[in-house]
């Protein structure tokens, strides 16, 4: 039994890490003859980026693909009997996965994208508090990277106390735990920009140009 729980999260890390690398964030921008968004704003490949580079429209649908790749990650594990752990495992290595993307040079974006598509699976009723959060920040500050930080971080904070107050598998910690690690990891630069005011906000559009990568972003 301890071999194959063993070998289930292997598999569930190996799937939900070249999962997430798959770059949505590219192939739609190339599949509608759009730019390359790494040739914009920070180079990342995740949605504010991707909106910058073909449209919100666009935009939307790769993120939307990026959610489900977690998300099938998941479910992939669940179809092969594996049990919480593993479907953790999948769930951050698709995180991973679409950061440091296999497939275009260990790059990618932000990490939020897929982290919701593992919580849709895992835990969906924290959604309902990372998706308010997100909003409401981004409405009222109109920066990305903080409504994806705070909202990684309070949706972490509430898994932890779930875990903690409710008869949940331990596991669920290590994710409560883990996503906004990874998430805030993944923000480092954006971190820097928001404490020294010079993050940049929604609404903001970038031409293509040999030096765009090194302006800000909050891509996901």
């Amino acid at each position: 039994m301890q071999t194959i729980d063993l070998v289930r999260v292997a598999v569930a890390l190996v799937a939900g890490y070249l999962l997430g690398g798959i770059p949505f964030g590219i192939i739609v921008p190339r599949l509608i003859g759009g730019p390359d968004p790494r040739t914009i704003g920070s180079g990342r490949t995740g949605g504010a980026n991707v909106s910058r580079a073909v449209g919100f429209r666009w935009a939307a649908v790769s993120g939307l693909l990026d959610v489900a790749k977690a998300a099938v990650a998941v479910l992939i594990v669940i179809a092969i009997g594996g049990d919480q752990v593993a479907q953790v495992a999948a769930a951050l290595a698709a995180v991973v996965g679409h950061s440091r993307s296999p497939f275009i040079g260990f790059h990618g974006g932000r990490g939020v994208a897929p982290a919701t598509g593992g919580a849709l699976i895992i835990a969906p009723l924290i959604l309902a508090v990372i998706f308010p959060i997100f909003v409401i920040v981004i409405a009222v500050t109109r920066i990305a990277s903080l409504g994806s930080l705070a909202a990684t971080l309070i949706g972490g904070v509430a898994m932890v106390i779930w875990t903690v107050v409710a008869p949940l598998p331990p596991i669920y910690f290590v994710y409560g735990v883990g996503v906004p690690g990874l998430i805030w990891l993944f923000h480092v630069d954006n971190i820097q920009r928001l404490l020294s005011g010079q993050e940049r906000r929604v609404g903001r559009s970038d031409k293509p140009g040999p030096t765009a990568g090194q302006a800000a972003d909050g891509s996901h």
